[in-house]
């Protein structure tokens, strides 16, 4: 027996909602983003957004989500790509230059922007959960090439992966204030710089 679904069918298309969504939370943040902005955005009216993505803070973990995986993906391919380290935040930093500054989305990264002022503290926590793991997986990379003989055995992974999280997090910002892609990657090579030399 095949049973009919009720109601119309949905008007608009879901990803291009979605990626709607966010550029908007990816320039206003997470606070100053307001249900009547999004459905301006998007395209749609309350009870749509409603019905297809929950409420605003349940929208915003989707943008999160699908956010980790486009734009912000670029980290995280480094670290699986590279072989070191050194390698794999040195990439990250690089194209994080590029990232921050391309033309057709807002400047800097959303994971590091959108929480800024924000008074809702699950969306805040769950942020900064995202960025601790971070800090976390270059922590743990580190450590093991130091274990492995590949950066000097006095070197501190959580201080180099702070510091490494640090510059990520400020590039953001300077991005958003106006700086450029050579400026970014002139960033980049000096935190490298400030990198233990890998032993040979």
């Amino acid at each position: 027996m095949v049973t009919r679904q009720r109601g119309r069918p949905r008007s608009f298309d879901r990803l291009t909602a979605l990626e709607q969504a966010t550029m908007a939370f990816w320039e206003h943040g997470y606070e100053t983003t307001s249900v009547s902005d999004l459905t301006r955005v998007m395209g749609i009216s309350a009870p749509s957004l409603y019905a297809a993505f929950g409420d605003k803070k349940t929208l915003f973990e989707e943008v999160v989500e699908a956010y980790a995986l486009s734009y912000g993906a670029y980290g995280g391919k480094a670290f699986a790509e590279e072989a070191t380290a050194r390698g794999a935040v040195g990439r990250m930093l690089r194209e994080a230059a590029h990232h921050f500054t391309e033309p057709g989305h807002p400047r800097g990264c959303l994971m590091i922007s959108a929480a800024i002022n924000c008074s809702t503290p699950e969306v805040e926590e769950a942020l900064r959960d995202r960025r601790n793991a971070n800090l976390a997986s270059f922590e743990d990379r580190i450590r093991r090439d130091v274990e492995s003989g590949g950066l000097p055995a006095g070197t501190d992974p959580r201080a180099l992966a702070r510091f490494s999280g640090a510059v990520l997090q400020g590039m953001s910002q300077q991005a958003r204030d106006g700086a450029t892609a050579e400026e970014l990657a002139a960033v980049a090579e000096a935190a490298m710089r400030a990198w233990p030399e890998a032993v040979d």
